[in-house]
C-alpha cells in the first residue's frame, strides 16, 4: 500500500503525537500531557483525540450544567474508543455581557476555530444552549469542517407565576409593561423576573436558545431528539453520554459539517424555524452559519421558503406551553415528523447520525396535539417571517407568529396595511429617558423607532427594539404599539417589531434621517415600508445630518465595528467568510 494512501488513513491528531518524519517534533507535543497523568500510549494509540468546547462557566449560569454532562460526554468517547480533551469557550452569556452577547458571538467563534484548528483532534463535540453559544459554535465547526457534534443543554424546567406558566424573558416584557402602568413596583419586577428562573438551563420559552438548539438539530448537526430535552431531566445526561459515543463515529466516518450542513439542510432550518415560531435571531445566526458554510442563503429566503408554513409549536411566545410540555409532545423529532409527512422537508438530507433525515425522523410524530399540531390543523397559517423592504431599508423582519389578535384588530385591519406617526429614540437610554413624556403626544396611531442599535452603532446589534407604550396607554390597554429599529430584539418578545433593519442607521441606513412626526406607511402584503417624505427630502436630510457613532471602548470594539456585516448578512466579521476547510490545513511546527 502507498504511504500516500496511508497517510490518507492516519488521524489528524496523529501529527502531533505520532509524526512519523519528526519525532523530535512529537516529542514536544506530548510532553506535557503527562503533567495529569495520560500516558504517552493513550496519545501514540492511534485512537481518536476528541475535543470537548466547554461553554458553561459561572459567568454563563445557563450552560453551566454542561460541567457535569461534560463527565458523561467524555465516558461515552472512551467507551467508543476515542481520548477526550476539554477545553474553554469565550463566555457567552445573554443576560449578563453589556453592551451585549452579539457582540462576542463573532469573538467566540474566532477563538473556536484556533483551537479546533491548532490542536490535535480529530473530532469535537460541541455543548450549547444560551443564545449566541450555538451560532458561534457552528460557524466555526463550517469553517474548520472536522467532525463535530452538538449537545444543547436544553431549557430549565416550566416556571409559575401565580399559577400560571411564567416563560422565561415573557415574564419580564410583562412586568416592564405593568412597572409602567404603575401596577407593581420595582422590586415586585426584580422579585417576579428572579423567581422565574426554577432550574438549570437556558429559557424555557420558544427564544433564541431553544430556537437555534431546536434549528442545529433540524439541521442535523444534534442526535435525534437532543434540542429539547430539559436540562434537569436525566435523559439530558443519557444524551450526553450518547453524543461523546457518536462523535468517535464520526470521526471514522469522516462525517464533517460540509456533508450535513447543506444548502438542504438550511432550508429545512427555515421551515422548522417557522413552525416552532422561531426567535427573530434565528435569520442573522442561521446566515453566518452559511456563510461560513459557503453555502448561499438571502435573507430574502426566509420568506420565501418559510413564509407560507403554519405554526406548529403552541409555545410562548407564540402560544402557551412551555420547553417541557414542548418535549413531552415529541419535540423537534414531532415537528420533523410532522413536516415530513406533508412534504415540507428535504428528507435526503444527512444527519450526524449518518442516516437521512427521514430516516431519522420518518416515523415521528406529535404526542399531544394542543402542544404540537399537524400540518393540516396549525395555530396559524403563513406563520413564518416576512421580509419587507421600501426606502427607509433594503431589508427587515416582521415575525408574524407573534401577531396577536388586538394587534391585527387595532393596526392591521383586513389588508395588512396601516400608517402611523412616527417617534423616533436615538438609542435605548434614549428611549428610557423620554418614553413618559407628554410632550411626545404618544397615541395609538403612533409607531416607536428605535436607530443607532446595529452590529456598528451599538455595537454588536443590541435587543432593544421591542419597546413597551407609555404608561397611560397601558393602562387604556394599549399594551404593545408598532415598534421599529435597526437593532434586534429577544426571541422571547411577543412583540411583532420590523426590525433587524438593514442598512443600519451608522451605515448610511435612511433609518438615520427619520424624524419625529413624519409618517410611515406599512403594507404586510406587498411587503413594503414607506417612509412618506419624498427623495429631495431625503437627500436634503442627509445634507444636514450630523450623525454620532459612540466611540468604541476597546480593542476588539474597534475591531469588530471595521468588519462586520449588517444584520441581514449574518453580522459575520466579513472577511473570515472566505476560509474554508480550515482544519485540513496542515498546521507548522511550533519549536
Amino acid at each position: 500500500m502507498s504511504g500516500a494512501a496511508e497517510e490518507r488513513r492516519r488521524l489528524r491528531s496523529e501529527i502531533w503525537f505520532n509524526d512519523l518524519d519528526e519525532p523530535a517534533e512529537t516529542a514536544v507535543y506530548l510532553e506535557r500531557f503527562a503533567n495529569y497523568g495520560i500516558t504517552r500510549g493513550e496519545l501514540q494509540s492511534g485512537r481518536p483525540i476528541i475535543g470537548i468546547a466547554q461553554t458553561g462557566s459561572d459567568v454563563v449560569p445557563c450552560n453551566r450544567h454542561h460541567i457535569a454532562l461534560a463527565e458523561r460526554v467524555k465516558a461515552g468517547i472512551r467507551d467508543a474508543g476515542g481520548i477526550p480533551l476539554e477545553f474553554p469557550v469565550h463566555p457567552l452569556q445573554e443576560t449578563v455581557r453589556r453592551p451585549t452577547a452579539a457582540l462576542d458571538r463573532n469573538l467566540a467563534y474566532l477563538g473556536l476555530v484556533e483551537v479546533m484548528a491548532g490542536y490535535p483532534f480529530d473530532g469535537v463535540v460541541l455543548t450549547t444552549g444560551c443564545d449566541k453559544t450555538t451560532p458561534a459554535c457552528l460557524m466555526a465547526a463550517a469553517t474548520v469542517n472536522i467532525p463535530s457534534i452538538v449537545l444543547s443543554g436544553g431549557p430549565m424546567l416550566n416556571g409559575y407565576l401565580d399559577g400560571k406558566r411564567a416563560g422565561s424573558g415573557m415574564v419580564l416584557w410583562e412586568a416592564r409593561r405593568k412597572l409602567a402602568a404603575g401596577e407593581i413596583t420595582e422590586a415586585e419586577l426584580v422579585d417576579q423576573v428572579f423567581n422565574a428562573t426554577p432550574s438549570a438551563g437556558h429559557c424555557n420559552t420558544m427564544g433564541t436558545a431553544l430556537s437555534m438548539n431546536s434549528l442545529a438539530e433540524a439541521m442535523g448537526m444534534s442526535l435525534p431528539g437532543c434540542a429539547a430535552i430539559p436540562a434537569p431531566y436525566a435523559e439530558r445526561a443519557a444524551m450526553a453520554y450518547k453524543t461523546g459515543l457518536r462523535i468517535v463515529g464520526m470521526v471514522h466516518e469522516d462525517l464533517t459539517p460540509g456533508r450535513i450542513m447543506t444548502r438542504a439542510a438550511f432550508e429545512n432550518a427555515i421551515v422548522v424555524s417557522s413552525a416552532i415560531g422561531g426567535s427573530t435571531n434565528a435569520p442573522p445566526h442561521i446566515n453566518a452559519i452559511a456563510a461560513h458554510m459557503g453555502v448561499e442563503l438571502d435573507i430574502a429566503d426566509w420568506d420565501r421558503i418559510g413564509h407560507g408554513i403554519g405554526l406548529l409549536a403552541n409555545v410562548q411566545p407564540s402560544g402557551e406551553y412551555l420547553g417541557e410540555e414542548f418535549h413531552r409532545a415529541g419535540g423537534v423529532p414531532a415537528i420533523m415528523g410532522e413536516l415530513l409527512a406533508a412534504g415540507r422537508l428535504h428528507g435526503d438530507a444527512l444527519t450526524v447520525t449518518g442516516d437521512t433525515i427521514e430516516a431519522s425522523y420518518g416515523t415521528s410524530a406529535s404526542r399531544d396535539r394542543d402542544v404540537i399540531r399537524s400540518v393540516d390543523d396549525p395555530l396559524m397559517a403563513d406563520a413564518g417571517f416576512m421580509v419587507l423592504s421600501g426606502n427607509l431599508f433594503s431589508s427587515a423582519i416582521i415575525k408574524t407568529s407573534v401577531i396577536s389578535e388586538d394587534f391585527r384588530a387595532r393596526f392591521l385591519g383586513d389588508d395588512g396595511r396601516f400608517t402611523v406617526r412616527a417617534i423616533v429614540f436615538d438609542g435605548p437610554e434614549d428611549y428610557r429617558a423620554r418614553i413618559e413624556d407628554p410632550d411626545l403626544g404618544i397615541t395609538e396611531d403612533c409607531m416607536l423607532v428605535v436607530r443607532g442599535a446595529g452590529p456598528i452603532g451599538y455595537p454588536g446589534s443590541a435587543e432593544v427594539v421591542n419597546m413597551h407604550p407609555p404608561g397611560y396607554l397601558i393602562q387604556q390597554g394599549v399594551r404593545m404599539l408598532p415598534c421599529l429599529g435597526d437593532g434586534r430584539q429577544s426571541g422571547t418578545s411577543d412583540n411583532p417589531s420590523i426590525l433587524n433593519v438593514t442598512p443600519e442607521s451608522a451605515a448610511g441606513g435612511n433609518i438615520a434621517i427619520v424624524e419625529t412626526g413624519d409618517r410611515i406607511t406599512v403594507d404586510l402584503v406587498n411587503r413594503s415600508v414607506q417612509l412618506e417624505v419624498d427623495d429631495e427630502e431625503i437627500e436634503r436630510r442627509w445634507g444636514d445630518l450630523r450623525q454620532t457613532i459612540p466611540v468604541s471602548n476597546s480593542p476588539w470594539e474597534e475591531l469588530y465595528r471595521a468588519h462586520v456585516t449588517q444584520l441581514a448578512d449574518g453580522m459575520t466579521l466579513g472577511f473570515a467568510e472566505k476560509y474554508h476547510d480550515v482544519g485540513r490545513v496542515k498546521p507548522r511546527h511550533s519549536h
